[in-house]
């Protein structure tokens, strides 16, 4: 199979970062291509030396040029902000390429809904319908024929797999779901802020964007096309001092008498054929070193019967499963490729 020519937008931060190292050892992808406006005229060896002696070490960062990638790029993974990513995959787009874009920019299928949330306006509406969302385990079948894959964000992810089997057999109630979820730091970006300094973060735990954060709206969105019916989440999110990973602890209500067995059951028949989702054995519950560095889903399942709770814990990488792994994934299912290409990844221990 002749190899696949990709270019990556925005080289520079973590998520630009763990697909360039995720790439390294890709049998179908050349990577051919990295920009970055304040890298731009360096080679990867000199801002990564971790690159030094690799094969794409000697890489020249370029400014994101749409002429250049589209002559140069078969396909074009964008991790760069939201706003910046939806003008630079219209051109892309109009040029014939494929786009992966692991900015929140094509996620949410209402312009309303994006704008009130993200406080800047959309300015690619035709788009939205266009796009993906690049979830494989719901969506590989419409990812393999798409031109533009909305990479979904790392906390939807964590809940949206978690949430899928109790909501796709009707076992909870729709209403009163809660989604408690916490993140390493990587999870808020590579640029500098006194929030995320060390000293801020190590020895410490807290909340942050209670009612407020932006990944609220793509959480609902997909839980509502799982359950036919419109669903209202309280989505809460807390700051680990870790560098990366995410374990979201989800309480529901059970809509049937039912027991952890029976619960169980449907959870490893709805994952059986999507290896990367492992339901762990009744009484295991998951921890965040076990999926570090991969694209593992690990999820645990409590019942308590004294107040009737169905309790999911899931487990993912904010940066592979939840970012960069996930949008080779797509890449993958998009170019005709195995779609573990790339990513047949142990856990990073300890």
């Amino acid at each position: 199979m002749a190899q696949t020519k990709v270019g990556l937008v925005g080289v520079t931060g973590y998520t630009g970062m763990e697909l360039m190292r995720l790439l390294q050892t890709h049998d179908h992808f050349e990577l051919v291509r990295v920009t970055s406006r304040a890298e731009a005229g360096k080679k990867l060896r000199e801002i990564y030396p971790f690159m030094q002696g690799m094969e794409n070490g000697e890489l020249p960062i370029t400014e994101p040029d749409a002429d250049d990638l589209a002559q140069a790029c078969d396909l074009v993974f964008l991790a760069v902000p939201h706003r910046t990513a939806m003008e630079i995959a219209a051109v892309l787009l109009e040029k014939g390429l494929k786009v992966v874009d692991l900015s929140a920019d094509f996620r949410l299928r209402s312009k309303d809904e994006y704008e009130h949330w993200y406080a800047c306006d959309h300015t690619q509406e035709a788009l939205l319908s266009q796009a993906v969302y690049g979830l494989p385990e719901l969506y590989s079948d419409a990812v393999t024929d798409a031109q533009l894959v909305a990479n979904p964000g790392c906390y939807p992810t964590s809940a949206i797999l978690g949430l899928y089997p109790a909501l796709k057999e009707n076992m909870i109630l729709t209403s009163g779901i809660v989604v408690d979820s916490k993140s390493g730091t990587t999870g808020a970006g590579r640029k500098a802020s006194v929030g995320t300094l060390f000293c801020e973060v190590a020895d410490n735990f807290k909340a942050y964007g209670l009612t407020t954060h932006r990944h609220t709206p793509e959480i609902e969105q997909e839980l509502s096309v799982i359950a036919e019916e419109d669903i209202t989440v309280s989505f809460n999110t807390h700051l680990l001092p870790i560098n990366r990973g995410i374990l979201s602890t989800i309480y529901t209500t059970l809509s049937k008498d039912m027991t952890l067995d029976d619960v169980h059951a449907i959870y490893e028949e709805a994952y059986r054929t999507h290896p990367w989702v492992r339901v762990l054995p009744k009484g295991k519950l998951p921890e965040t070193k076990h999926v570090r560095g991969t694209m593992f889903c690990d999820i645990g399942i409590a019942v308590d019967k004294r107040t009737n709770r169905l309790i999911i814990v899931s487990a993912i990488d904010n940066l592979c499963r939840g970012a960069s792994g996930q949008a080779l994934a797509n890449a993958n299912l998009m170019c005709g490729i195995n779609i573990d290409e790339g990513l047949k990844l142990a856990p990073l221990l300890p």
